[in-house]
């Protein structure tokens, strides 16, 4: 486990002491939580840009393949 020292805005604070002390959680893992669940939402965010860019790539070559096929077809 790292350590790490984390500044905040005094009103940031405040909620986390006043929802720790309501969930009679530790504000480390609290923090720790949030950080996590912070991390999943920007991995599927960067994962839903990178299938937006690899399917904007594959579209053309998509479409291109269908026209062929229809060519073929008729």
């Amino acid at each position: 486990m790292k350590t790490i020292s984390l500044k905040l805005d005094d009103e940031i604070f405040l909620e986390v002491e006043e929802i720790t002390r309501a969930l009679k959680v530790s504000r480390n893992r609290y923090i720790s939580e949030a950080v996590s669940i912070y991390n999943q939402v920007h991995k599927r965010r960067l994962l839903k840009t990178q299938l937006e860019k690899e399917s904007a790539l594959t579209s053309k070559d998509s479409m291109g393949i269908l026209n062929e096929f229809e060519r073929q077809i008729d």
